[in-house]
């Protein structure tokens, strides 16, 4: 791959969530774990996406922003912290309550040599080599470059409210089957026109001026860079991402990634009981 002359990209990797989602998620489980710590090919997550950028000749820095709390940070610095430095990753604090705040701490650790900043999820770490290379040839060009998948399935808004889901038989009513929990049964709302409807993926670059001042202007929750910059009424340039660009978010994730990267499955504890 040849880069693209005078680029200098600060990758940014937000690592400060708490795996609700991943948690909340029936595994059988009864122990909470961070997605980021499970085993792919006998690295965690997370390493496996710091991999993705730090060998590559037009990357200035990974920054890596974990959580804000003290202790969770000392835990998350005690699972990581050795491995991360070992890759020449600048570990940082994020954000107390959401993402645009995790981003913005990491922002204060951009070296000032970068001229641009790239922001890929910390839960994908089996981005395609090949989009990544895409995504950064285009940020030479164009100040803002997000990878997107265009919308395939019917989309459809729901009601906020669950509804009630009552056993037909009233025996069952009565012994409590099919009502052990919140019900995840919600009406539909609409149906939504997916014609032009994307799904955004990661690494999003933009040149560090444009998204310095992008989050100059935060004012609320953003899980999305370019969402930021759209609001100053900058173009944001979208080009083709990739399926197999998956988003660990439950359980079931994780094998997935495992077959699409050619991992197998560990042998022995999880990574994240091995620290």
């Amino acid at each position: 791959m040849l880069y693209p002359q005078g680029m200098n990209i600060a990758v940014i990797i937000p690592a400060a969530g708490s795996s609700r989602r991943f948690n909340n998620a029936p595994t059988g489980l009864l122990d909470p774990k961070n997605k980021l710590d499970e085993d792919l090919g006998g690295r965690p997550v997370l390493q496996r996406t710091v991999e993705l950028f730090n060998k590559r000749d037009d990357v200035a820095a990974v920054i890596v922003a974990g959580p804000h709390d003290d202790e969770a940070f000392a835990r998350f610095e005690l699972r990581h912290g050795d491995k991360l430095a070992l890759l020449g990753v600048t570990l940082c604090r994020g954000g107390k309550h959401h993402r645009g705040e995790t981003v913005k701490a990491a922002l204060a650790h951009v070296p000032d040599n970068a001229t641009h900043v790239a922001v890929h999820d910390a839960a994908r770490p089996v981005t395609p080599a090949d989009l990544i290379d895409r995504v950064f040839d285009l940020a030479s060009r164009h100040p803002a470059v997000i990878p997107v998948v265009e919308v395939a399935d019917t989309i459809k808004r729901l009601d906020p409210e669950p509804i009630e889901d009552t056993p037909a038989d009233p025996a069952a009513a009565i012994l409590g089957l099919g009502n052990d929990g919140p019900s995840d049964l919600r009406r539909v709302a609409e149906t939504i026109d997916r014609t032009n409807l994307a799904y955004a993926q990661t690494p999003q670059v933009f040149e560090k001026d444009l998204l310095l001042r992008a989050y100059a202007k935060i004012d609320t929750p953003s899980t999305d860079d370019a969402g930021l910059v759209e609001r100053l009424g900058e173009p944001v340039v979208t080009t083709p991402g990739d399926p197999r660009n998956i988003k660990i978010t439950t359980p079931a994730d994780i094998p997935l990634a495992r077959a699409i990267a050619g991992f197998k499955p560990p042998a022995q504890r999880a990574t994240h009981k091995r620290f």
